[in-house]
């Protein structure tokens, strides 16, 4: 069985939590279409969505206080990783009861393969994967372009057996952070509630992962509730029939302003500047002769 394990952000930490609400549910939306039925869902979180959740799907509520002031959806990166970490953490515990042979840890916003699942209960004993080439998805231009090095710019990346994490089993669901964070030591800050350097944590503590051999999740971008804050500029892909099929993205325009939006505006100004830079580097040579 696979675990999918995801957390919500402290209400005071978003521009708008009705949208921090809304994203999730179309996280879901991607995430429960898999092709197996051998995964649950774990949701951790301060506040019980308002829409009703998908089978298999849990969520687990704490009263962890907001880790920063209310600053928007953009927090330093210490009390970030604080808060995913030690919510993360409780999301371990709450899976551990279904005896997951596996655990794939997503953000709330973006989309994952619907074969997943699958790839994972035909692999029971496997080491674990990453993925190192996803998508990245502009819902506000119903866009997408290839993503490299997806392990290092998305947190949904990585597919582990669950006992890399060392989840505690004399700690419940109502544990407290500190308790949790005592618990889980430095995989809070190197595995859980940070991304970037994870792979080589995994590789020197026992789990070479191997590269997932498809583009497994897709990082959702332009939000206006990124931790990150990143946009997706230039050229980029009208949504396709077989993404919306692998990954359950549901149009966010019609066709004829999907293609503007893969053409237009952000894309020309991006492409012409760079246009203009190629033109005006021979005359500035010509210049200095």
């Amino acid at each position: 069985m696979l675990a999918f394990i995801t957390t919500l952000r402290h209400p005071q930490n978003s521009v708008d939590y009705g949208r921090v609400e809304r994203l999730l549910e179309d996280t879901l939306r991607s995430v429960t279409q898999q092709t197996s039925d051998d995964y649950v869902v774990i949701i951790v979180g301060n506040r019980r969505p308002d829409f009703e959740l998908p089978p298999r799907t849990e969520f687990v509520e704490v009263d962890f206080p907001a880790p920063a002031p209310a600053t928007g959806a953009q927090t330093a990166r210490a009390p970030f990783v604080w808060d995913k970490g030690t919510k993360l953490g409780i999301g371990l515990i709450a899976a551990a009861r279904h005896d997951p042979s596996h655990v794939m840890i997503f953000d709330a916003d973006d989309f994952v393969h619907r074969d997943l699942a699958a790839t994972v209960s035909a692999n029971p004993d496997h080491g674990g994967w990453v993925i190192h080439d996803g998508w990245m998805y502009s819902r506000a231009r119903n866009v997408y372009v290839p993503q490299a090095d997806f392990n290092r710019t998305c947190g949904t990346c990585f597919i582990v057996p669950i006992g890399a994490y060392g989840v505690p089993t004399h700690l419940s669901e109502g544990a407290s952070q500190e308790a949790v964070a005592e618990a889980y030591g430095e995989r809070l800050n190197e595995i859980m509630g940070a991304h970037r350097n994870a792979e080589s944590w995994y590789r020197e503590h026992g789990h070479a992962l191997r590269t997932l051999p498809y583009r497994g999740a897709v990082y959702h971008v332009d939000t206006g509730e990124n931790h990150s804050g990143k946009s997706l500029a230039g050229v980029a892909r009208p949504l396709s029939a077989a993404m919306e099929r692998d990954f359950g993205i549901r149009p966010s325009r019609g066709p004829l302003n999907t293609l503007w939006s893969a053409f237009g505006p952000s894309a020309v100004a991006t492409d012409l500047s760079a246009l203009l830079r190629r033109a005006i580097r021979p005359l500035r040579r010509r210049t200095r002769r």
